[in-house]
């Protein structure tokens, strides 16, 4: 099994791309600049930060590493950036007295600008610079403070406590004279300006998983990184999707058009930088390496891999071929004979996971393919199943490669047919006649006859215990027996419905249900949920199952239940508004 982790090394072949960003970073002239690292989710965005980072020299550089998501419901988003750089200011300045009291100095007036600074924001919008819109969240909190108080006594106490904090942040800075909060802004970065001439070193924030915040707190972190766009010395790289940034600015700024959500963002990065997509020949590399790590090689033999197929990559253009036992060779040792079958399938299986449209050769998704196939290998070998991985592999591909309810008919097929249907004999004879009782999509067509000439061949293999194997990774298969037909045939209904209203036969078909059949059709919903890797947008069955939740209490408890929980790792600005209007939905 691999960990779902960024990685270190470079897996990928983005070292052209990450030294193209240093070159950028030490070229004085360019400073100061933002740079985008564009990409979808698991393209590889934070694994090419930290190539970058590895790049940076750090006796000319303060590295400030921000994971933008890991503060979000804890601290406003834009404060705790300035903290956190001044915090590694303080630390860089530390053996210089004079430094590390101007860096104090700094940390006091962010406390400053959080307190003093919520007294004058429209002085601060007049001026244009950012105030960061807390004082309507301050007014917003003191009055629904207020609001409770019965006792007028109690109201000129908290009235009170109100003017200490304002008293105890004036204390912070001690500024000579009274400065408006445009003016401390000033101070603020004339302070820093100074901080780091005064150390000789660049600052670079890396900013990540920006597109895993709500889209308050994506913007309140970008509103942040305007305060430092045209300070010397200093550069942003900032990590994200960025169709998904859109998205929160677009939520977040009710009226701006689609033109000008582009225009924010493209006034926020200066250098947009696209993470590559791999494609066969990367992926390849990329399996090449799993596969070594999996074998547990020593980290030498692991380094000259990593180097040899680097080089390879890079010389792809002048030939492509790449024969695994020319590489199991350079490795050598106990395991070059496993490693060698490793490889054979990686040549095999990477064109498909390279063009699949579901899988489009991203990495984390290629991961968290192949930890399922060892997986079920496991499992497989524990139960003593008549199956190997290469068999295993291959049914796990065809499940993420094609829509569910082919996996579906597929695996129906096997059980009906005493694990081996004649259509899968038919195709690996090059017989395509009856493909369309698969499918009618002619992409998914074009994959399963790529998919069938994979080896080994399987029309001769008893299946079944494969589909038993799959029953928890697979869309729908032979658990669904346990409904009733009328269950069946509406979620085969609500795992097609794209509206929020549905049809008059869907309402229909859920209100012939029982309450207990509700139940069981919204477990099997959320079951196939459970499976979805990409949440960037409403995946196959989640309106079904929100359209089942309206009509049903039971159903409205376990979805709700669901949503919870999935909203702790997966925060989409489509789901907020799926779920804005929805009475059923309790948090």
């Amino acid at each position: 099994m691999w960990s779902d982790t960024e990685s270190k090394e470079d897996y990928l072949n983005f070292g052209e791309v990450s030294q193209i960003v240093t070159e950028i970073l030490e070229t004085e002239d360019m400073l100061p600049v933002s740079i985008g690292v564009f990409g979808n989710w698991g393209a590889g965005k934070s694994s090419l930060l930290n190539l970058i980072e590895q790049q940076i020299k750090p006796d000319e550089w303060i590295v400030i590493k921000f994971d933008a998501w890991l503060y979000q419901g804890f601290d406003d988003a834009r404060t705790a950036l300035l903290e956190v750089i001044a915090s590694h200011l303080i630390q860089a300045a530390k053996d210089e007295e004079t430094i590390l009291q101007k860096s104090k100095n700094l940390f006091a007036r962010i406390h400053g600008l959080r307190l003093l600074g919520l007294m004058a924001e429209g002085a601060a919008l007049a001026a244009g610079i950012p105030t960061f819109g807390l004082i309507s969240k301050t007014f917003e909190t003191a009055k629904e403070s207020l609001d409770g108080v019965q006792n007028e006594t109690e109201s000129k106490q908290i009235v009170e406590v109100g003017k200490n904090l304002v008293d105890s942040g004036k204390n912070l800075i001690k500024p000579k004279e009274k400065q408006t909060p445009p003016q401390q802004i000033d101070e603020f970065r004339k302070e820093y300006g100074e901080i780091l001439q005064d150390l000789g070193k660049k600052l670079v924030i890396i900013i990540d998983n920006l597109d895993r915040c709500l889209p308050a707190n994506a913007i309140q972190t970008l509103e942040a990184i305007r305060l430092f766009l045209f300070l010397n010395r200093t550069a942003f790289i900032i990590a994200a999707d960025e169709e998904m940034i859109r998205h929160s600015v677009a939520g977040h700024y009710k009226d701006l058009s689609y033109r000008h959500q582009i225009d924010y963002l493209d006034k926020l990065i200066q250098i947009p930088i696209r993470v590559p997509k791999a494609g066969v020949l990367e992926i390849r590399a990329y399996l090449y390496m799993l596969y070594a790590i999996h074998q547990k090689l020593p980290t030498e033999k692991l380094t000259n891999l990593r180097q040899f197929l680097e080089n390879h990559l890079q010389q792809s253009w002048q030939n492509q071929s790449l024969k695994p036992e020319q590489v199991a060779e350079l490795i050598g040792g106990q395991n070059t004979q496993a490693l060698l079958v490793d490889f054979e399938r990686a040549n095999r299986i990477a064109p498909l996971l390279a063009n699949s449209p579901n899988i489009h050769g991203n990495p984390r998704i290629v991961k968290r393919i192949l930890n399922t196939i060892k997986m079920r290998t496991k499992i497989a070998n524990k139960r003593q199943m008549p199956l190997n991985e290469a068999i295993i592999t291959k049914l796990v591909i065809f499940e993420r490669c094609v829509d569910s309810e082919v996996v579906t008919k597929f695996y129906q097929l096997i059980n009906e047919e005493e694990g081996k249907p004649e259509l899968l004999k038919e195709l690996e004879n090059d017989n395509e006649q009856n493909l369309s009782t698969l499918s009618e999509n002619k992409p998914i067509q074009t994959f399963v006859k790529e998919w069938v000439k994979l080896e080994p061949k399987l029309s001769d293999i008893d299946l079944r215990a494969a589909i038993y194997l799959s029953r928890e990774t697979i869309p729908l298969n032979t658990y669904t027996a346990q409904l009733s037909q009328k269950a069946q045939d509406t979620l085969s209904i609500l795992l097609t419905t794209t509206t929020r209203t549905g049809s008059e036969n869907t309402q229909n078909a859920i209100q012939q249900l029982t309450m207990d059949e509700q139940i069981s059709v919204m477990e099997t919903l959320i079951e196939q949920l459970r499976k979805v890797d990409n949440w960037n947008e409403s995946p196959k069955g989640f309106t079904g199952a929100c359209l089942l939740a309206e009509n049903s209490e039971g159903g409205a408890t376990i979805l709700s239940r669901f949503i919870i929980e999935l909203k702790q790792s997966v925060n989409r600005p489509w789901l907020n508004v799926a779920l804005k209007n929805a009475n059923w939905y309790k948090e």
